[in-house]
């Protein structure tokens, strides 16, 4: 029990500041628009699901698949870093919506538009980064690999925080609108906490590129 509560503790208290479900939830209605209460319920709910299968995943074989497909960390930082960075200009450069008192219907096109976006790029890489999957890797590799046995207590805790995000992806997402409603200028508190992610993002990138730098100048 106590190598649980460790290692929930450990993983919650990093990974919550990564995925930022309050802050992510202001780029979520940036990107999604105007649009009814129930596709950001439907939305939220598939994301929030997404999310914890996603990490869940690697946690059990993020390991094994970055090592047998010779994809190294560095490349998963480069790689998502740069689509967030793509996304973070996006939304910088949108224009302040004006208010409406009415929502507008949203047609099953559209619809359908927004529920293949639910992996990408919703989950990944909006909700769940590049520093996400890092810590993901890396406490799980530490808790299966420090006694030369998987410690199941310390996985099990670090899923139990991966669900609590969820959740808490979920109730954010879910209520994105009522959120901004409620938060005196959102479109500028959007625009900057987009900056502030983009200078973490870029730092995020460029660690990927030292390391890979690193690795290529390395003598043979």
């Amino acid at each position: 029990m106590a190598e649980l509560i460790k290692f929930f503790g450990l993983a919650l208290s990093v990974l919550l500041p990564l995925v930022n479900p309050l802050g992510d939830a202001l780029v979520f209605l940036g990107l999604v628009g105007t649009a009814p209460h129930a596709v950001y319920h439907a939305l939220a709910r598939k994301i929030a699901i997404s999310t914890t299968l996603f990490l869940l995943t690697i946690e059990l074989v993020g390991t094994v698949i970055l090592k047998s497909s010779g994809i190294s960390l560095p490349a998963i930082q480069v790689s998502g870093g740069l689509v967030l960075v793509a996304m973070g200009w996006n939304l910088l450069s949108l224009n302040e919506p004006k208010t409406k008192e009415a929502q507008p219907k949203l047609d099953a096109p559209v619809l359908g538009s927004l529920e293949r976006k639910i992996f990408y790029p919703f989950t990944f890489p909006m909700t769940t980064g590049p520093g996400s999957i890092v810590v993901i890797v890396t406490l799980s590799a530490y808790a299966a690999f420090r006694r030369g046995l998987p410690d199941i207590a310390a996985l099990l805790g670090i899923a139990l925080a991966v669900v609590c995000l969820s959740i808490a992806v979920y109730f954010c997402y879910r209520h994105a609108p009522t959120i901004a409603a409620h938060v005196s200028s959102a479109h500028s508190i959007l625009r900057l906490m987009t900056c502030v992610s983009l200078c973490i993002v870029v730092q995020i990138t460029w660690n990927g590129f030292e390391a890979v730098l690193k690795t290529a100048l390395q003598p043979k």
